[in-house]
């Protein structure tokens, strides 16, 4: 006879509830518990003597309160007979708070209710009370504010400080935020050595511990440590840059930060005096970021590569969404997401120091990013170190079959912006990474449009699978190139499998004068979740193709049908017997116009003015 799971009762569930949530501490204001015998008259409710299973109750009604209901793990919570248990007390608490999180929880499954009303975007485990709280006091960073902030440190170190290399300019004000990030003492009336010093310092610190995993975290301080000034002796211009670092720092380490919120603005806003390095990066759009985030299904439990991570933007939205997934900055998952779930391999020197650092104000030292060539051998053995057993001496190990045996935590997506050019082995890059990451990794890689069709795409097709090929609009880049997204799955071969193409036409952004493209009327949002669900449905847009792949490798854009209207048809009949006779157009047109116009009688009316040929007036031509 088989065992029966043993499910946890009511009681158990309760309290391990509450000391995840953290109602089982002292706080000074806050009647906070849980049980079944404490009732709300005992706990300022006059006259109702319901019992909640949990409660937390701060003196000061304008504070979010949060009632915990508790079923077993055997209960089925789904049912609104529950619901309706925990909405009625809720309704008590709502009585005097302005804000009640209600938590329905059996000890696996879990529901929230904000105000009474479900709120199924939360975390689906169990997370501390800060986390519920948090839900009412979410706020929205000040986009405009920020890119007004990163304009103006741009500005300043441009003219006034003399950083005339745009890189240097991003790393300097990338190391002041992280020097803030690990409180560096940065104030108003500090000359700009010791400011600095105050930076190169607090850096130096906050990266020992990280270096002991990654040595070539150095080549962050030795980066900071070359930027040169051409002067450094203007008070006014150093004492608003520590301002505007301070402001910029206070939105990324608020609990609003977002990813694209603050990170995404800094990095663009800097970009765009210089829109391809010499290495042939395109720095990645942030809404394209999300969207691809989106595509390939990634959670909290992947294992993100990007083998070509310029600043860092996939890696960032990426821990972004990851610790939002997750249950919040506070979750007990975010350092096992930041330490082990993000990997970038980045070639240029100062590129890598900017990724470093864009991490690094997260206070995530210990992230997996390596200088390194992807067109190498070397880099290659990186990502399958990152994914396949290894013994002492680094050697892969194989089984009895000669195949190489796969760490429980490997590499499981892949998301990229290569550089495009082919002199910077785009297509080798991406061959490499589609031949070292496991078998049946979903990678997500932008390129342009015609890639794979003029540089022997085919290739890759004998090892991996390219399932969908997804056309960005027209603007994506402001460098003019036209991109779309190809999806491959790895270590499957094509087989002649047809491959899902469509077109996103429109991105609902708008080009917003010195501050590149934008989202200023918060269009892109449902742009995305529509495009997101035609993808992955796989129908409900007339763009859609299905393509062979022994004819195509991009989205066939349709052909405009041929038409012509009766004024251009006449247009070329009269342009071509004038060429006939020997007529230059361009002087006949000339001369007919000035006939017209002088020859005629020109009256003034209220509505409009009048032209009338003079019939005594013939125009004549020898011709």
């Amino acid at each position: 006879m088989a065992n029966k799971i043993a499910c946890r009762t009511e009681d158990e569930v309760r309290n391990s509830a509450g000391i995840l949530l953290g109602f089982d501490q002292i706080e000074a204001n806050v009647k906070q518990g849980t049980g079944q015998i404490t009732t709300f008259n005992q706990l300022g409710f006059k006259g109702i003597n319901d019992k909640p299973d949990g409660w937390y109750l701060p003196d000061d009604y304008a504070l979010p309160a949060i009632i915990l209901e508790t079923k077993s793990e055997a209960e089925d919570i789904s049912l609104q007979k529950w619901a309706n248990e925990l909405q009625k007390n809720c309704n008590i608490v709502l009585t005097k708070y302005k804000h009640v999180a209600g938590i329905l929880y059996n000890g696996i499954d879990i529901r929230v209710f904000k105000n009474n009303v479900e709120d199924t975007s939360v975390s689906s485990t169990l997370q501390n009370k800060a986390y519920y709280i948090a839900l009412f006091t979410k706020n929205t960073i000040d986009k405009q504010h920020i890119y007004n902030l990163t304009k103006r440190i741009n500005d300043c170190l441009h003219t006034e400080f003399g950083i005339k290399n745009l890189y240097h300019r991003m790393i300097f004000t990338a190391c002041a935020l992280v020097a803030k990030r690990y409180d560096a003492i940065l104030i108003k009336g500090m000359d700009f050595s010791l400011m600095k010093n105050s930076i190169l310092n607090t850096l130096s610190k906050s990266l020992e511990e990280s270096k002991k995993q990654n040595l070539k975290l150095d080549l962050l301080i030795d980066v900071y440590a070359e930027i040169k000034m051409n002067n450094a002796s203007n008070q006014e211009a150093i004492d608003n840059f520590i301002k505007w670092v301070s402001e910029i720092s206070d939105c990324v380490n608020s609990d609003y930060w977002n990813g694209e919120d603050v990170m995404g603005i800094f990095f663009n806003e800097f970009n765009r005096y210089k829109k391809k390095s010499e290495s042939g990066q395109v720095f990645t759009p942030d809404h394209i970021t999300s969207f691809m985030y989106r595509l390939i299904d990634i959670d909290q439990n992947d294992r993100i590569l990007d083998a070509a991570c310029g600043s860092g933007a996939f890696l960032v939205k990426s821990m972004c969404n990851m610790i939002k997934e997750a249950g919040g900055i506070n979750a007990k998952k975010v350092p096992e997401i930041k330490e082990a779930q993000l990997y970038g391999i980045e070639f240029d020197r100062e590129i890598f120091a900017l990724a470093c650092a864009n991490m690094l104000i997260h206070k995530d030292g210990k992230t997996n990013l390596e200088q390194l060539d992807t067109r190498t051998q070397e880099a290659c053995d990186w990502i399958k170190s990152k994914s396949y057993k290894t013994n002492k001496s680094g050697e892969f190990l194989k089984d009895k079959n000669g195949n190489l045996i796969l760490n429980h935590n490997h590499i499981t997506k892949v998301l990229m912006n290569p550089p495009f050019e082919r002199k910077y082995g785009c297509l080798t890059i991406v061959n490499n990474v589609l031949l070292n990451v496991p078998p049946h990794t979903k990678c997500a890689f932008i390129l342009p449009d015609k890639k794979l069709e003029k540089d022997n795409g085919a290739k890759l097709l004998k090892h991996s699978t390219l399932e969908k090929i997804i056309k960005l609009p027209e603007k994506t880049f402001s460098e003019g190139v036209t991109t779309s997204i190809f999806i491959f799955e790895s270590g499957v071969p094509q087989n002649g499998k047809e491959i899902f193409t469509c077109y996103i036409e429109n991105d609902g952004l708008e080009t917003v004068k010195n501050q590149g493209r934008q989202d200023i009327k918060d269009r892109w949002q449902s742009i995305e979740d529509e495009w997101v669900e035609i993808i992955h449905k796989q129908s409900g847009d007339d763009t859609i193709k299905w393509i062979n792949p022994s004819e195509h490798l991009s989205y066939q854009v349709p052909e405009k049908e041929f038409e012509i209207s009766e004024e251009d048809f006449t247009k070329t009949m009269m342009d071509y017997l004038m060429f006939k006779q020997g007529i230059d157009v361009k002087e006949f047109r000339d001369r007919l116009v000035c006939k017209v116009l002088y020859s005629s009688e020109i009256t003034s009316k209220e509505n409009g003015v009048s032209i009338v040929l003079e019939r005594k007036d013939t125009f004549n031509e020898e011709h």
